[in-house]
This record gives C-alpha cells, structure tokens and sequence, in this order.
C-alpha cells in the first residue's frame, strides 16, 4: 500500500485546503513532516485514521467523546460548519496483483443540530456507488483496523509498548490480526457455532422423508431413462450393420442385371409403342412415294417440260394479240407522224414492225403439250409441292432412323435381362436384408418413445422434487449436510488448534529473531540482551541477558525501553512483510543522541516502503537531518500561527532551502 496525498479541508487546526503530496521513489521511502508542538501532527495522524476508518478510528484527540460531538469539534472554529470539514485521501493497493488506485472523500457538516456526513470513493478515477456506500466493510477487506492502527503510532503508543506489561496486549492482537492467527481461531469457533445449530423439527424430518422419497423415485426413473437409452444404443450398431447388409444385397442385385429385370415390363411396353410408331413412319413413308415425290427422280425432264409450257404458253399469248398489236401499232404511228421527226419515227416503226415479226414467228412453235390454263397453274405449283414432299420425306426419315435407334438399344437391353431363375436368390437376400433393417427400425423407434417416455416422467418428478426442494431447502441443505457436519467438526477443530499452535509458534519463533535484531541494531549497548522470548500464552516478553538469565526491564532505562518498543513495531511489520506505510509521530523522545542516530540510520530509511515522519525540531535537528536526507522524499513544515491559531502546510524542514520560518 502506498499513500499518494492527503488534503485537509478545514479540519482542525488546518484552516482552508492544505495539500500534502506523500509520493516517495525507490531509495527515499522517507516523507518527513516537521513542527512544534501543538501545531498539528497528531491531527493530522487523526485525519489519516478517521478518513478511513470514521466511527471507529482510534483517534487520539477524541477521548471519550461520541463520533458526532468529535466531528463537531473537528471543524476548524474560523470555517462555516454549514459548510463543514473534509478530509481526502488518495493511496494505492495491490488487489489481485493489479495497482488499484482508491480516492477516499470524508465530509461532514453542520446543519441545526444534525450532522450529515458524506463518503465517496473513486476507484482508478471513476466514482463507485457501492464502494462508496460499503465503504467500512471495503476498508476492513482492504486494511482491517487491527492492522492499520499499528503502522499508524504516535508516542503514546510506543510508551504503552515500551511496558513490557502493557506491550503483551499489543503483541497478542498484532499476532493475531496482522499474522493471520485470528482467522484460524475464527474458523474454530464458527464450526463449534456450526455443531450446535445442528437440528431439525419433526416438521423438518418429515418434510425431509417426503424429498428422501421423491429422490428415490427419481433415481430409479433415471436408471430406467438410462436403461432405455443403452437398448437404444445397442440397436443402434445393429441397424447400421442391417444397412450395410441391405446394401451389399442391393449392389449384388444391381451387379447381376437386377435393375433390368424389374425394368423388364417397361422396356418391353416402351418397345411395343417404339415399334407402333415406327410402322406408322413407314406407313407415312409409303404414301408420300404414292404422290409427286418420285417426280425428284427426273428433275432434268420436269426442266425441260417447264419451258416448253412457257414457250406454248408464250405462243398462245402471241396469237391472241397480234392483230391488236398492228391496230395499235398504226395508231401510235399516226399520233406521232407529226410531233417525232422522220427520222426517229421511222426508228419506231421500225421496231413495232420487228416486234409483230417475233410474235408471229412465236405462233408457229409446236404445241406438243398443249396445257390449258389450269394445266399451266398445276404446273407452276409443282415445284413448292416437291419441295414441301421432300422436307417431310427427310422429317420421316429422321423419326424412323431415331426410333429405330431407340429400339435397337431396348433389344440389347431386353437381352440383357437375367432369366428369373437365376436372379431369384438376389430378390430374397434384399427382401430379407429390408425386412431386417424394417424390424431393426421399429425396434429403435419403440426405444426412442419408450426413452422419451420415462425421461418425460423423471423430468415431471423432478421438477415435483425441484419444487419440494424449493419450499424447503434450507432444511434441506440442513438435513444433507448435519451428519458430515457433526462427524467432521470436531476432527476439523482439532486440526485447525494444532495447525494454530504450529503457526503461532512459528510466527512467535520469526518474530523473536526479528525483533532481537531489531532491538540490536538500534541498541548503543552491544552486550546488554543476548536474547528474548515471547511466552505463546500470555504473549509476555522477556528479555536474556549476556548472562543467559532473565533481564529485569527496570534495568533498561526509559530510552532503551522505547527502543525495544520501535523494535518490536519494526519486527513485527518485518515478518508481515512491510506491505503497509509507517506513520511515525514524535518518535525520538527521552533517546541520548546515539539512540537517535542509531533510529535516523538504522529504523527510519528501513521501517517500510513508505515512511511518514512527523517530528520537532529537536527530534529531526540539523545533524540528523544530514544523516537522513539521502532517504527523505519530500518534506513538510506544518506551520501554526498563534494570533488565529490556524496551521498551514508550507513545502521544505528546517535547515533546508525553502523552508518555512517559525517564529
């Protein structure tokens, strides 16, 4: 744990807002806080205490006043106690092995004869509503009181650990608290607390057989759920091996021509209408060579027969006007004799005269068809006829050759179809490889509903047992739980006093080694105890001297006294393993000037990772200032005006540069 920064607002002596930064470095664990008496170091050891702990701080200030009287008076008198006082303190904590930063704000305030006091947490910056609210029991988890109060002390606690009388109280709880032993004899007594509350009514025991009865019901539900699942799951194996067997069955099948023989009535019928078919293809064939389409086989005479019918036709046409043409021939002649000139007049009679000429040379063709003027139409759509014969020809010829095709394929697939008797055997190792798969399945089918039937029953009891369990179960919990509970309690009481007794003689043994080198390395008197003990029972120390006999503690004097308390402090934060802050408050009293320095060179710079160190300035003095400056990290003069009987935090110590003046 480390402490960042405190801020006193209007707490006690401390007028305003007074800020002091506790941030220490590797090799200066040290923050040294100077001033004189009465000017505030106590309080602010308080402050430190009560912002953490509040009711129950043991402040040093507040005597046998209640908590709210303290906070009253806490409050600076200048300051409104409307407003009030508060107190915020920043540290950081190692919580599962994670730097966790914790913001701590206490204030309070007056208001008619109430007081309202306030806590609110920051956690690594951000406001937490339950921490803020649990905050005593955060705080115990955190740093318990018991361990807390002895990292924070002042001279009055050294005092009362410098009588070895009143320091076996200190010892006991710190043992107890700080090294873990409190919670061994917690555990014992929450067992024995445990054993006696071990009972049940009649109410209780009855209700208990009713859930003993249901459970039992329920296991047996939950062995036939099992039962069913494993028939389940032993015909599951055989299915897969019936599947397989159907398989081999039905590949065999296929593999000697089985396919074909159950096809066989289809190929056959396809057949019957292939062959229907094609006979019509032929039948169409037939009619068409029946018609014109032989007339394709003499193409070169129907040629010739066409143009000897355009030349008849041709001459016909040529008789029938050439007679008119010579009327009409004198007419154009005599509408042109006086509009064309001679000469182009005579061309055109000319060529009229030629034209009748060819006409009547064509009437004398011979006329060896001698077509009527149907003849020539049926002629002329005698080709668009051939040619619509022959595109259907060559479509039923294409059908016959395809369904030919077709029938060829299904001869030599027909041929291919085993005889019956031969594929006989194949058909009753498949039909018994599928009855067997069937049976297999219906049997898996019947396990499955019977599962789901008795998982449905369980599942209804155990939703019945669930609701019993419901109504009643802390009793019970109680019940399941009170015959291991009386059986083993008595056994785990046993083990946890040996195992406290081992490490209390354990942590008693480290203790004394490491509060005799504490004590040795602080003592001026090199010879004067050789050795010490702490009694396991009474927790008493006793010291050895060189003379191996029990040390008398009047033989100390007031200042070695006070060393042997620093000692057993520092011993026991050593065994703890140092993870908390010392605060420290005038701790060089009734000590000779060796003593002191012995503490400044040998206990502060090592009494934790962070020391605060609150001191005089004839505790801390110029000298042992010197000796302690290589491991101070920042220090403080709290100075007190005695006109308003106010302090304030100034930066620096006495004898250092920008150190505050006291007059």
């Amino acid at each position: 744990m480390l402490l960042r920064n405190i801020t006193l607002h209007d707490f006690g002596a401390y007028r305003g807002k007074q800020s002091l930064d506790l941030a220490t470095s590797p090799g200066r664990p040290i923050v040294l806080i100077g001033g004189m008496n009465g000017a505030g170091k106590t309080t602010l050891l308080d402050a430190l205490q009560l912002v953490l702990y509040g009711p129950r701080a043991r402040c040093s200030g507040r005597g046998n006043r209640s908590y709210d009287t303290y906070l009253r008076e806490c409050i600076n008198r200048q300051a409104d106690p409307a407003i009030g006082a508060e107190i915020e303190l920043e540290f950081s904590i190692i919580v599962d092995g994670e730097e966790r930063i914790y913001k701590v704000f206490r204030k309070w305030s007056v208001s008619g004869k109430s007081l309202n006091e306030y806590v609110n947490v920051l956690v690594n910056g951000k406001w937490d509503k339950g921490i803020s609210e649990g905050w005593a029991d955060e705080v115990e988890d955190l740093l318990p009181l018991e361990i807390g109060s002895l990292f924070f002390f002042d001279g009055e606690k050294i005092e009362s650990l410098a009588d070895p009388e009143r320091a076996s109280a200190v010892i006991e709880s710190a043992i107890q608290s700080l090294l873990g032993l409190n919670t061994v004899q917690q555990l014992r007594t929450d067992l024995l607390a445990l054993q006696r509350r071990q009972k049940l009514t009649g109410e209780e025991q009855e209700t208990v057989a009713q859930i003993r009865e249901l459970e039992e019901r329920h296991a047996a539900l939950q062995q036939e759920v099992e039962a069913m699942h494993a028939v389940a799951a032993g015909l599951r194996p055989q299915l897969d091996v019936a599947k397989l067997t159907l398989e081999n069955a039905e590949y065999s099948f296929q593999k000697d021509g089985g396919e074909l023989y159950e096809r066989r009535r289809e190929l056959e019928e396809r057949r019957k209408d292939l062959a229907k078919a094609q006979a019509a293809t032929e039948e169409s064939l037939v009619a068409l060579v029946a018609g014109a389409l032989p007339l394709l086989l003499v193409g070169e005479q129907l040629t010739a027969v066409h143009k000897q019918a355009a030349v008849e036709q041709h001459a016909e046409e040529s008789g029938q006007i050439i007679d008119l043409l010579a009327v009409r021939d004198l007419d154009i002649i005599a509408r042109l004799d006086k509009v064309l000139p001679a000469t182009e007049l005579k061309e055109l009679r000319t060529h009229l005269e030629a034209d009748r000429r060819d006409r009547e040379s064509a009437v004398t063709v011979e006329r060896t068809l001698a077509l009527t003027s149907d003849g020539h139409r049926q002629l002329a759509g005698l080709d668009q006829v051939l040619a619509n014969e022959q595109d259907r020809a060559r479509e039923l010829l294409a059908q016959a050759a395809d369904r030919a095709a077709a029938l060829e394929a299904l001869d030599r697939q027909l041929a291919g179809v085993p005889d019956e008797k031969l594929i006989a055997v194949r058909i009753e190792e498949r039909a018994q490889a599928l009855r067997r798969v069937h049976q297999l399945e219906a049997e898996l089918a019947s396990a499955h509903e019977a599962h789901a039937a008795s998982k449905g029953r369980r599942d209804a009891l155990k939703a019945e047992l669930e609701r019993a369990h419901e109504a009643r179960v802390k009793t019970l919990v109680r019940a399941e739980e009170v015959a291991r509970i009386i059986a083993h309690c008595d056994k785990q009481r046993a083990v946890l006093e040996k195992f406290g007794v081992a490490l209390l003689n354990r942590h008693i043994s480290r203790l004394e080694v490491a509060v005799l080198d504490s004590f040795t390395k602080l003592m001026r008197k090199k010879g004067l105890v050789r050795d010490l003990r702490i009694d396991t029972h009474r927790f008493q120390l006793t010291l050895i001297g060189a003379d191996d006999e029990p040390l008398d503690p009047g033989r100390l004097s007031a200042g070695e006294r006070q060393l042997l308390a620093v000692s057993l402090v520092w011993g026991l934060a050593r065994v703890a393993g140092n993870w908390l802050p010392s605060v420290i408050d005038t701790p060089l009293g009734r000590l000779d000037s060796r003593h002191r320095e012995h503490l400044v060179d040998r206990y502060f710079p090592h009494a934790s990772h962070q020391v605060l160190l609150l001191s005089t300035d004839q505790e801390i003095d110029e000298h042992l200032l010197k000796r302690l400056k290589p491991s101070i990290a920042q220090t403080f003069t709290l100075v007190h005006d005695d006109t308003t009987f106010t302090t304030s935090v100034e930066p620096g110590y006495w004898w250092t540069s920008g150190a505050a003046h006291v007059a």
